[in-house]
């Protein structure tokens, strides 16, 4: 009977919405573990980097917007940087796939314009993210605009979803 009861009040504990208490280095932790499983299974460090990135801002965006004071100029836009470096930069290390390719415009090899450049593949596809979660939501009221003021049901975040798939499948199979 005693067993019931705790596993019934257990049950209810688990059930019971409760406030997050995540941590940044955690949550990083966490996406290392959960982008060198993504690597192990085939997805290529690019869409890993776009889903971190995304990841990274919109952290930043709701941290930034969860702080009612002002406390520093570009307050907000500080977060999102931050909140972005903190999360990006450590997973590089880890995450070091790279390309490399050839720009040959004029002269002799070795010169300015004609070098091979390398390019860390996961720190490009971090930046992609970020750059879609920065430009959804004016995307999102343009569309409402063009909709006589009207929005769709979850328009916000389902337009974001919508271009991170495109994007990562056109990444992984392009």
């Amino acid at each position: 009977m005693k067993t019931r009861k705790l596993y019934a009040l257990a049950v209810f504990l688990f059930l019971l919405p409760q406030k997050a208490l995540a941590h940044c280095p955690l949550c990083t932790a966490g996406a290392a573990v959960a982008a060198g499983g993504a690597l192990w299974l085939g997805v290529k460090a690019s869409v890993i980097g776009l889903f971190v990135g995304a990841f990274a801002v919109s952290l930043g965006w709701w941290i930034g917007k969860s702080i009612k004071k002002e406390y520093l100029l570009f307050q907000k836009q500080l977060l999102i940087a931050l909140s972005f470096a903190l999360t990006v930069i450590p997973l590089v290390p880890i995450l070091q796939p790279v390309s490399a390719f050839y720009l040959d415009i004029a002269g002799e090899y070795g010169s300015l314009l004609n070098r091979t450049y390398v390019i860390n593949l996961f720190l490009v596809g971090s930046l992609i993210g970020a750059f879609i979660v920065c430009i959804s939501p004016w995307i999102s009221k343009k569309l409402t605009h063009l909709r006589n003021d009207k929005m769709l049901p979850f328009q916000g975040i389902t337009l974001t979803f919508t271009l991170l798939l495109l994007i990562s499948l056109f990444l992984q199979w392009g």
